[in-house]
């Protein structure tokens, strides 16, 4: 592989990860979709699901998530008027990313905890950092 093709396979890859990151940035949007893979939820139970949210910031990325069709909202009229919100089946595409920064947020914090800073060795060889 020349050092083109590098680049140019740098460059797609930092695209692929600049797109994702735009869709599932931030501390609460996962956890969202993860506490929504359970059921359908009210905006209240909702944010007892997710602990630390403020209902500011949990309406913000429900209508994000929206807008991405990773959750659909139901308004029952009342009153009172009563909100559900469930995950789209487009959100199950993030169920293998979930798991993997799942496992790896796992071990990362097994590390830490056992004052390992030694470089993991991977297929692709030493970890990078």
């Amino acid at each position: 592989m020349t050092d083109h093709d590098n680049l140019s396979q740098c460059a797609l890859t930092m695209q692929g990860l600049r797109n994702a990151l735009s869709v599932v940035n931030g501390k609460w949007k996962l956890q969202i979709i993860v506490a929504l893979q359970s059921g359908t939820r009210h905006f209240r139970g909702l944010e007892r699901s997710v602990p630390g949210i403020s209902t500011k910031v949990l309406a913000k990325e429900l209508k994000d998530l929206e807008a991405h069709q990773f959750i659909a909202r139901t308004v029952h009229p009342g009153p009172p008027v009563v909100v559900d919100y469930h995950v789209l089946p487009y959100a199950r595409s993030l169920a293998p990313v979930i798991e993997v920064l799942k496992a790896w947020g796992i071990q990362h914090q097994q590390r830490l905890e056992a004052g390992n800073t030694e470089p993991v060795l991977t297929a692709q060889g030493p970890e990078p950092g």
